[in-house]
């Protein structure tokens, strides 16, 4: 699907200053492509960001933005609002190609940053404009965060047996690859596309084997139960009709939880289970080889 380098472009790439934004950014610069990046600032002040893009006279708008809580109103804000700014800036400036970085999860939508990236990517879609939308699997950068523990001497945090869920996680330098060669690609024009790492699928248990095996040591697991934030969810969703806190705090529990108990794959509509099979894979880097560079910065 992917193809050569394409001719450079004029393009505005809203959240640069992200993990992926950032390496998108390094992409384009790399290919030759003229890059202007759009600060949150300007995505929240609809006057400064039509000027912008008018000067920039983009061809091509890349919105990496996402909700840094997910919380209801971070998400309507940043998720829905902020990139439904953006493309009416870009369409009025006369980008003729909008790329969405979304997320594979919003198949299963039980969350309010799931909607509100929905309504967008709906909105997009009957917007007129050429776009494509790319629905990433679990990034690196999300399957790292017991690596100090792990070099610490501490157990890997599973749920239940640690095979609830599995994922084909994606590189933030090999997805970033795949954004950018949606430009100029008619066979990812109009296109909704979910996209994996390298592969093979593997569980939370399997990611727990792959750390310790980069660190060297063996194998230590403690169980934690699912459950624990169902229970949250209910005891603070008791609280959240009265307070705006207690609310955001249940939808974190809800999030937690769906993190613990859905794969980030393809959703087969056939079977309505996660297919493997069913999810695309694209570069080569390793999440081995990230651990390892990891540790040896820790």
């Amino acid at each position: 699907m992917t193809g050569g380098t394409p001719t450079p472009r004029r393009v505005a790439l809203a959240g640069a200053s992200g993990t992926i934004g950032a390496a998108v950014l390094r992409r384009l610069t790399a290919e030759g492509h003229d890059v202007i990046t759009v600060p949150r600032a300007a995505l929240a002040d609809r006057e400064a960001l039509a000027a912008l893009m008018k000067g920039a006279r983009a061809e091509v708008a890349i919105s990496c933005i996402a909700s840094r809580s997910g919380s209801p109103r971070d998400a309507q804000a940043v998720d829905y609002q902020a990139n439904s700014d953006f493309l009416k800036a870009a369409q009025a400036a006369g980008a003729e190609h909008f790329i969405l970085l979304s997320a594979i999860c919003v198949q299963k939508p039980l969350l309010a940053f799931q909607h509100a990236k929905l309504a967008f990517e709906a909105e997009l879609a009957a917007s007129g404009i050429g776009h494509t939308i790319i629905r990433p699997t679990a990034f690196f950068k999300s399957l790292s965060g017991q690596v100090k523990r792990v070099k610490a001497g501490k157990p890997f945090l599973i749920f239940g047996d640690g095979n609830l869920t599995r994922c084909k996680p994606i590189s933030d330098d090999d997805l970033a690859r795949f954004i950018t060669s949606a430009i100029d690609n008619p066979a990812m024009r109009d296109k909704t596309l979910p996209i994996g790492g390298a592969g093979p699928a593997i569980s939370l248990k399997e990611q727990g084997e792959i750390l310790f095996r980069a660190a060297g040591k063996p194998p230590r697991f403690k169980s934690v139960s699912p459950g624990i934030f169902t229970f949250a969810e209910r005891l603070l969703g008791l609280g959240a009709p009265f307070s705006g806190w207690f609310a955001e705090k249940a939808e974190y529990a809800r999030i937690a939880r769906y993190y613990a108990t859905e794969s980030m794959l393809v959703l087969d509509p056939a079977t309505g289970t996660y297919s493997a099979e069913l999810t695309p894979e694209f570069g080569s880097e390793t999440l081995e080889s990230h651990y390892r560079r990891l540790l040896e910065g820790v």
